[in-house]
């Protein structure tokens, strides 16, 4: 009988994408590479984030999330030791990168398939000596106030400095943070403005930033996301905020409209062919 991971059972008998790649617990054997898109991909030959480093620890350690693209992983090792030259900060608290290889996550996430998307806590990470214990009960904070209209008392001059520098590094497709924290850099701000451009405002990320590297060098099975519109990006950051304080009015429903599809789960046939490659590696 054929392994259902070579797609040879029925769609509606597959087990699901989340499931197989959900259950790998190490790396696959095979040159570094992303496949497909960050929502609907995986990744081989991932590295594994040191659960603790000079300026950096890995936060929830029982997810096994902690591993990505080496290019992530120098990215991590660049970035942390930026941040743990800021005042008050030893380095970060990196959240989840992806699974050891890539593909949907039994849960959370859509995104975080190709090891090129990080989650970096807001919490001020002045202890890098946490035990795996301490780790798991350890949460981060909000930055947001009013829905995430503004920043919170939280918010510092550092958070804006380390966010700065992630979104300058030439590696960088985007950063994902709440509206009011977009407002407040693109507000002070007093030089260059152009890293604003990769900042992008979206719900939810208030406990941490979102980096999404670009697709490396060579990867040719890797589709990068459409590159923001061009200019900084604020004046759509502001109308997300003015969105917030006055929420227009909802849009009428048509009451003969056929109720929203569920979004149907994926199996390893909706993902890119060499993702069975992956899977099958050693």
């Amino acid at each position: 009988m054929l392994s259902p991971v070579l797609g040879a059972a029925p769609a509606q008998a597959e087990p699901l994408a989340k499931e197989l790649f959900g259950a790998q617990k190490s790396a696959s054997r095979q040159k570094p590479a992303a496949y497909g898109s960050y929502a609907k991909g995986c990744a081989a030959g991932l590295e594994q984030l040191p659960e603790t480093g000079p300026t950096w620890q890995a936060m929830r350690l029982s997810r096994n999330r902690n591993w990505g693209h080496p290019e992530t992983i120098d990215f991590i090792r660049d970035l942390s030791g930026f941040a743990a030259r800021q005042k008050g900060w030893s380095g970060l608290y990196i959240g989840d990168i992806s699974q050891p290889r890539g593909g949907p996550m039994l849960t959370g996430h859509r995104s975080h398939q190709l090891g090129l998307d990080i989650d970096i806590w807001m919490l001020q990470a002045n202890n890098l000596r946490l035990s795996g214990q301490h780790r798991e009960n350890i949460s981060s904070i909000s930055l947001r106030r009013a829905k995430g209209a503004y920043v919170n008392d939280s918010w510092t001059r550092q958070h804006h400095a380390i966010i700065r520098e992630a979104a300058r590094d030439r590696r960088v497709a985007r950063i994902f943070v709440f509206p009011g924290a977009k407002v407040w850099m693109c507000n002070n701000e007093k030089g260059d403005r152009s890293y604003l451009r990769k900042i992008r405002p979206w719900w939810g990320h208030h406990y941490h930033f979102h980096v999404r590297l670009s697709c490396p060098r060579g990867s040719r099975g890797c589709v990068d996301q459409t590159p923001p519109p061009q200019g900084d990006g604020c004046a759509e950051a502001q109308e997300w905020v003015n969105n917030i304080l006055n929420p227009p009015p909802p849009k009428p429903r048509d009451p003969n409209a056929p109720p929203p599809k569920k979004r149907r789960e994926y199996v390893l046939a909706d993902l890119p062919k060499q993702c069975a490659s992956v899977l099958r590696s050693q």
